[in-house]
């Protein structure tokens, strides 16, 4: 069996998260569908095992999280039971990120439902060492999972409600109109309040989680809406989404850091990865195994 030279296999990862289909990335790399989507689940399977063992005993003190709507296969409406029961359907990821060092430390695919906030609440707590703040939206279901999960004197939670004109747009915009349905209206308020334990107002704020999910929509193209690129299947879905997460740790540099990727922000590497790196993961983790 052929086997791609690795500077092939890296542009095709290279070009799948710089946000192109994987229609586009086949034209560009000359490459059948079937080896970019095999490719995407030897590294998403290896982003995977390597992010679960590696982001951990972090020295977090400020923490934003937020959930982003997606859909696999068929929108919400147009899923019977049984396509909904094989992953079709609207897909929520839920995200904990580091304030600071803008480290994604936590994500969760799932369902918008009380077990996922419990998940992803459970999960960022296994990867931290201290007390945090945690900043969120108004969503009900993250107060509950914080309840569940910490005790008074290991997490001080902030929620952000944002309150937006319902009706904001020019009178020339239809109702229907693309921009009609996903540009939010004008905002009229931010209240912030205290949901558990004291926090500190200054630090409540969604700001960089809101700005990390531009950089997914814009970076992978499973996110973008109104395309054709949607994902078919919930698991090549879950794995390009580990490939992203990999490469916006450790490979993206942020402006924000001075050129530093959040990985090295973080204390968790030295340098900043490239695609090669992202491909050697493979034989970490059959190291591991061993």
């Amino acid at each position: 069996m052929n086997k791609l030279s690795s500077a092939k296999r890296a542009a095709i990862l290279s070009a799948l998260i710089e946000g192109n289909s994987i229609a586009s990335t086949c034209r560009m790399v000359n490459v059948a569908k079937m080896t970019v989507l095999s490719l995407i689940a030897e590294v998403g399977e290896s982003c995977m095992r390597f992010h679960d063992a590696n982001v951990r005993f972090l020295s977090t003190k400020r923490v934003q999280a937020d959930e982003i709507w997606s859909f696999c296969y068929s929108k919400e409406k147009n899923t019977t039971p049984a396509m909904k029961a094989n992953g079709a359907g609207s897909v929520w990821t839920w995200t904990a990120l580091d304030a600071d060092s803008k480290l994604m430390i936590s994500w969760v695919v799932s369902d918008r439902s009380q077990e996922a906030a419990d998940t992803i609440i459970a999960d960022l707590k296994s990867r931290i060492t201290r007390p945090i703040q945690l900043s969120s939206d108004g969503l009900p279901l993250y107060l509950e999972a914080v309840t569940k999960v910490f005790r008074p004197g290991e997490i001080d939670h902030a929620e952000v409600v944002k309150t937006f004109a319902s009706s904001s747009k020019p009178a020339d915009v239809s109702p229907t109109s693309a921009a009609s349905r996903y540009s939010p209206g004008r905002m009229l308020s931010v209240e912030k309040r205290a949901a558990f334990g004291e926090p500190d107002e200054k630090h409540a704020s969604t700001s960089f989680m809101e700005r990390w999910n531009l950089t997914l929509r814009m970076q992978n193209r499973r996110f973008t809406r109104l395309t054709n690129a949607f994902s078919k299947k919930l698991q090549n879905h879950a794995y390009m989404l580990a490939i992203s997460m990999v490469h916006y740790n450790f490979c993206r540099k942020h402006k924000s850091l001075k050129g530093d990727t959040p990985a090295m922000a973080a204390g968790l590497t030295n340098y900043r990865w490239t695609a090669s790196d992202m491909l050697s993961l493979d034989m970490w983790c059959e190291r591991v195994a061993a």
